[in-house]
This record gives C-alpha cells, structure tokens and sequence, in this order.
C-alpha cells in the first residue's frame, strides 16, 4: 500500500496524473523565471490563463553550477495552488531527498539518468512514494540510456538546453532525439522539453513530438505572463495540427 499524505484545500481539484496521461498539449510555466516577491500572483495568473503544469526547477549546485529553491518553497505554493507540480530534481541525489519533495506536494518527480547507476531503482522509489515518475536526459545523452526504463516512467524529459541556469539559447540538434523517443513512447507517457522555448522554438519542438513544453522567461520575463502562455499555447496547438 502507498504511503497516504494529507491532503490541503487548494489540492482537492487539481490535475493528476490520470488526466496527463490524456495526449494533449501543455505549456509548462518554469517558475524559475517568476518574480520570486511576488509568487503567488506570478502562479495565479498562468493558471487562471490555463497552464495545468508548474515546472519546478530544483538546484542543488552539485549536479548543476546553481541552487534554486527547495521544499519550503514547494510546500508553501503548494497551499496556495491547484497546479500539476512537475518536479525537476536536477540533484545529485534523488533517492536522498525525494520523499521530502513529494510530501511537499510534488505530484511528479523526475531525475536525470546522469545521477544513478540504478535508474529502475529510483523508479521504484518515487512511485512507492505516490508520485509520477518523470526521467531527464541532457542534450548529449543519447536516448539509449533510458531504453531500460522507458515502460517505468510517465514522463521523458529532453534538455535541449544545459541544465542549471535559465535563458539559454534552444540546441535545435536534440530535436532528433526527440523523434527518436516519440517513436519509442506509449500514448499515455508525455514527452517533455525544457530550455530555449519560446515563439520562434515552440512549433519546431511540437513538431519534432514533444507534447510538454517548458517554458520559463518566455512567460514570467513578459510584461503579461497570462497572456505569453496563451500566444505559446496556441502557436504549440497550432504546430500539432498542422503535424497531425
């Protein structure tokens, strides 16, 4: 049996796995990018402009040369929204630390395959814990690393920039490891992309597969962030259509 958690107010309706696991296309605000005096205005108005997903970028200064922010921030937002919090571990220790991430209110937790010799291990681990699993691959890793553990997890996630800072020129050459692993992926796993989204990147990024876009300064660096996610959301739905 999973271990049971309490449940906040602001939990009651929002999204969980269930309903992401319906192929579709979600831009995923990075909340790296907000404005951090003022966070919970930031994250109110991409989800009343629609967003489903908060992108949560997690540093430790180990595996990346930066530190983000941790559980207290997790856990505080947490009550205040009804968001899909998309938990980005960029850690060195994943096993370490995911119980506290989850407790705080993550409902998926993805690790970089660079970390662990024992990707199915970690797997295991977060989805004992109640959580998704999501698994990330840096732009020059091939996607072969993670074939052992594709059927495990419910979400990829492809850097097409270099993990650890935010505002990075998009690496348009991930893009074939991206065909690559929509070809490999089931219909109910989301194909993830993180770094460099923006207008002039968004449609090529849908067309290559990817369903879940990440995007950080090209919605809370805008004036109006509401209105930056629903011009990247229709530019990516676009893209989809004319793809499909």
């Amino acid at each position: 049996m999973q271990p049971q958690r309490d449940v906040p107010e602001a939990e009651t309706k929002r999204p969980c796995i269930a309903d992401l696991r319906t192929p579709g296309i979600r831009v995923a605000p990075s909340l790296l990018s907000a404005d951090f005096s003022k966070l919970e205005r930031e994250v109110a108005a991409v989800e009343a402009a629609g967003a489903e997903i908060l992108h949560l970028d997690v540093m430790d200064g180990h595996f990346v040369p930066n530190i983000s922010f941790g559980v207290p921030v997790i856990k505080s937002l947490r009550r205040q929204s009804k968001l899909f919090f998309d938990a980005h571990l960029m850690i060195e220790e994943p096993l370490r630390y995911a119980q506290a991430f989850v407790e705080a209110g993550s409902d998926l937790l993805t690790f970089h395959v660079e970390v662990t010799e024992e990707p199915a291990k970690v797997c295991e681990h977060i989805r004992q814990l109640g959580a998704a699993v999501g698994v990330s691959i840096n732009p020059t890793t091939p996607a072969t690393a993670i074939q052992e553990i594709l059927a495990e997890v419910d979400l990829v996630l492809v850097m097409s920039v270099w993990p650890g800072f935010g505002g990075q020129a998009f690496i348009p050459d991930v893009l074939g490891k991206v065909r690559e692993l929509r070809k490999l992926l089931a219909p109910h796993q989301r194909l993830e992309i993180d770094g460099g989204i923006d207008p002039a990147t968004i449609s090529d990024a849908v067309k290559a597969g990817a369903d879940t876009l990440v995007a950080g300064s090209a919605v809370f660096g805008q004036r109006c962030p509401d209105a930056a996610l629903r011009e990247l959301t229709r530019l990516a739905t676009e893209a989809a259509e004319v793809q499909g």
